[in-house]
């Protein structure tokens, strides 16, 4: 446990205004993939529906 303590005590911490930058930028493109991901998967729901079920 001491090793562990010593270690945390040279990591160079992200200042606040970094640390909530990054959150943001996090955030953001986490949302921008989920969004991708949503297009995509309506994009192959629509194909699946029409080549498989015949458009029903």
């Amino acid at each position: 446990m001491a090793e562990t303590i010593s270690e945390l005590k040279k990591v160079t911490w992200p200042s606040r205004p970094e640390a909530t930058r990054l959150t943001i930028m996090v955030i953001l493109i986490s949302i921008a993939i989920g969004f991708m991901l949503g297009i995509i998967d309506i994009g192959f729901s629509q194909l699946f529906n029409r080549f498989i079920f015949g458009g029903r």
